[in-house]
């Protein structure tokens, strides 16, 4: 589930850490750090789909609480429980992957019982809530939009939840947008899951040999981009630009699977959603400018250009 834009982004953020950390020596083993950024990530999920089906199976609670009052209206004797048995909840919660970590991450020691019940009473007075359980009947694709709809809706832009969630995964700001792709992707497809292998063995590799040419080869990228600034400073320019940078220049001469324009692309849109507002562009110069002299001395060779393709 894991794409290799979020492997080059997790990279890039611990690169940054490690290069930022007033005593480098604390990150002596960074393959084992990304190792357990990912495992972070890897525990979000399973705990914002537990949150999720949490805050659906709220309604039978609270059609117990309203059922046991001493004084009772019809509205207390019937409440509706229908997203409680939404069916694409259950197709997810019985994946034996999503029982097991579920079962070894406990999130309900973690969970916020309170927040849950606020979250579940913003949510039942919404229109698009109740037009779903006046409906007759369970349509897949119904029963996946009201999910989307209340993760997306009422869940993610709580400031309460958002809070809540830091508390616990310090990763969170750098996960969260990684975290609606999952989510979404596993209500639209539960059966395609490959959830617990979030990353691949390819894309591990990807992930490791990443990092590890980046530091390796720091001294040498960073020879091959500073000529290339012109009258930029090489030590004023953003300490995120110039990772980003060597990145691209990793993947140029070292990654021959990855084309060169696709390099490009991807860290042009990483500098522009994670750096200044004017890195886009100016990422975009220095990369494409270095892969042109790369080109031209003949240093880049990918598979496509050996094998004729």
């Amino acid at each position: 589930m894991i794409s290799r834009r979020n492997i080059r982004v997790k990279v890039m953020q611990l690169l940054y850490i490690i290069e930022s950390a007033k005593d480098p020596e604390c990150f002596k083993n960074p393959v084992q750090q990304l190792e357990n950024n990912f495992k972070k990530t890897g525990e979000l999920f399973v705990y914002l789909l537990y949150f999720l089906t949490e805050v659906a199976k709220y309604a039978e609670q609270d059609a117990r609480l309203k059922a046991s009052k001493n004084i009772t209206s019809f509205e207390d004797l019937n409440v509706n429980t229908k997203i409680a048995g939404n069916q694409i909840l259950w197709n997810i919660l019985e994946l034996p992957a999503i029982q097991e970590a579920i079962k070894s991450n406990q999130p309900d020691k973690m969970i916020d019982r309170e927040l849950i019940k606020k979250i579940y009473q913003n949510m039942i007075v919404s229109s698009e809530y109740k037009t779903y359980i006046l409906e007759q009947g369970r349509d897949l694709k119904k029963e996946k939009a009201i999910l989307l709809y209340i993760f997306n809706q009422f869940i993610l832009p709580n400031e309460d939840f958002e809070a809540h969630v830091e508390d616990y995964f310090p990763n969170w700001q750098n996960d969260g947008d990684m975290m609606m792709q999952f989510i979404t992707e596993i209500i639209q497809k539960p059966a395609a899951s490959n959830f617990p292998q979030l990353l691949s063995e390819d894309k591990w590799k990807f992930a490791k040999d990443l990092l590890m040419t980046a530091i390796e080869k720091k001294d040498f990228t960073l020879s091959i981009i500073k000529p290339k600034l012109n009258n930029w400073d090489a030590e004023r320019i953003a300490l995120l630009d110039m990772i980003i940078m060597r990145l691209g220049v990793c993947e140029f001469l070292y990654f021959e699977t990855i084309p060169t324009k696709v390099t490009i692309n991807e860290y042009i849109d990483i500098a522009k959603e994670y750096s200044t507002p004017q890195s886009g562009h100016f990422v975009n110069g220095i990369l494409d400018s270095i892969h042109k002299e790369l080109v031209f001395v003949g240093k880049i060779e990918k598979v496509e250009f050996k094998s004729g393709q």
